[in-house]
């Protein structure tokens, strides 16, 4: 009887040592444990990121003359504003990007790098619907921004606001991706923003959004700031969108963009129900433009559109990037519903002119 006492006492002593011995191993070593995933932290700093980027924005100073209203007509007298921005250089041979609206109806543009130097620029292009410019300046070889990919961003992705804010020069802000893909701004025509919470003030218009590697993903362009209470919400185009726009304008001096001469809308979840629409696809055309290409193909205000080559049209947004997206020439079938029928027709897409509608 003693000695089975002894060797259950001695069981139990050897249990505690071991569950004390394996709570020191997790405590001090828990990656030994079977199973264990080390958490992925932040970079404890994101200099790297800047210095790879800061030295391609450049700081853009704009003259605009306004006429003082307040003088009466005899002794008109005007006025000059001056406005602070940023823009990007993308290319080694001198030339930057940066928003429309940074330089509409300036008077004198003036660019400078961030080592000092000053130049006034000549504009190669402007695109209006996406508020895009770009700018040529001959400085010799310059720090050209490495270009990233906006498509592979997610809503969490860190990001770094790179600019000029209120003439202070090469300001960064940190902050994450908050949304992809935004639209319904009505601040362009053709809105597929990226949404941030990174500090986005007064020049940074024009500026450079950069993923933690220091890569370009987005020109920094608005921020949503209806009143004083209102801040963490700015925009960045996209830099895929970026990317074409500058190689038309290069190429054409413009953006030539497909055309089919429809205005579509959203259709709520109550339309879609009282259609018998089972899926999300669907928009409503309310506007069919006479003597466009739409008109053509014999498509009709008040028509369902559900897919446009093959692809299921789910928002207004999506259509208009669709039409603007094909070459003048190309064709674009499509499938809808009239009257409770379903039909199929084709466009012809022409060019998009200045005034679309």
């Amino acid at each position: 009887m003693a000695d089975s006492r002894s060797v259950l006492i001695f069981l139990l002593q050897s249990i505690l040592v071991g569950l004390a011995v394996a709570f020191l191993v997790v405590l001090v070593r828990p990656d030994l444990m079977p199973g264990f995933r080390e958490s992925a932290t932040a970079p404890a700093s994101y200099a790297d990121a800047v210095d790879l980027s800061a030295a391609s924005v450049a700081n853009i100073y704009t003259k605009r003359l306004f006429q003082d209203s307040d003088t009466p007509d005899a002794t008109t007298r005007f006025r000059v504003d001056t406005s602070f921005a940023s823009a990007v250089i993308i290319d080694p041979e001198g030339d930057l990007v940066t928003n429309y609206h940074v330089i509409l109806d300036a008077t004198e543009i003036r660019v400078q790098l961030a080592d000092g130097r000053i130049a006034e620029p000549e504009i190669i292009g402007v695109d209006a619907e996406t508020d895009l410019a770009v700018l040529r300046i001959n400085l010799g070889t310059l720090p050209a921004i490495k270009m990233g990919n906006s498509a592979q961003l997610r809503i969490g992705d860190v990001v770094l606001a790179i600019g000029n804010p209120y003439g202070l020069k090469t300001s960064v802000t940190q902050g994450i991706v908050s949304a992809t893909g935004r639209g319904l701004l009505n601040l362009v025509t053709f809105e597929n923003f990226i949404q941030t919470d990174a500090a986005i003030n007064a020049g940074n218009s024009g500026g450079a959004l950069v993923n933690s590697r220091g890569e370009l993903v987005g020109i920094n362009t608005a921020v949503l700031a209806q009143d004083p209470g209102t801040e963490g919400i700015g925009f960045a185009i996209p830099v895929d969108l970026v990317r074409g726009v500058v190689e038309q304008i290069k190429q054409n001096g413009r953006v030539i963009r497909g055309y089919m001469g429809l205005l579509p809308d959203d259709l709520t979840n109550a339309e879609r129900a009282a259609m018998g629409l089972e899926s999300d696809s669907g928009i409503l055309l309310v506007e069919v433009y006479q003597d466009g290409p739409a008109a053509a193909a014999n498509l009709k205000r008040g028509d369902i559109i559900l897919t446009m080559n093959g692809e299921p049209v789910f928002s207004q947004r999506q259509a208009l990037l669709i039409s603007a997206s094909t070459i003048p020439g190309d064709t674009v079938e499509i499938t809808g519903i009239r009257d409770g029928e379903r039909f199929t027709t084709t466009v012809t897409a022409g060019e998009r002119p200045e005034d679309p509608r």
